[in-house]
């Protein structure tokens, strides 16, 4: 499955940005969706999960500011990021894996079997 991620670009603190994950199929209604992110010189971290029947998971750096949701007419998901803070500043990259992924699994991002291209979100001071 071929994942398209977009939405990235530079915003200033406090401000929003909501990324968009996209696939031409309609495999991201029944797929686990995951929003990870790198930045510099730190290890990938996963950011926010989207299980099949919508169950939500967020990172605690994240809790309260984004939100991951589904729109499976458009086969997209998408994270809305609100009081971004310098420290969100990462490539953001979605990943995919047709199937439910219980906690435990989500957390390792070798059991996400499509990834994105990655999205560059750059949060200014």
């Amino acid at each position: 499955v071929q994942l398209q991620a977009s939405g990235g670009g530079l915003v200033q603190a406090g401000g929003s940005l909501r990324l968009s994950c996209t696939t031409s199929s309609a495999i991201l209604k029944i797929s686990s969706v995951g929003w990870y992110r790198q930045a510099p010189g730190k290890q990938r971290e996963l950011v926010a999960t989207i299980a099949p029947l919508g169950s939500t998971n967020y990172a605690d750096s994240v809790k309260g500011r984004f939100t991951i949701s589904r729109d499976s007419a458009k086969n997209t998901v998408y994270l809305q990021m609100n009081s971004l803070k310098p420290e969100d500043t990462a490539v953001y990259y979605c990943a995919a894996e047709p199937r439910r992924l219980i906690t435990s699994e989500v957390r390792n991002a070798k059991n996400f079997g499509s990834w994105g291209q990655g999205t560059l979100v750059t949060v200014s001071s």
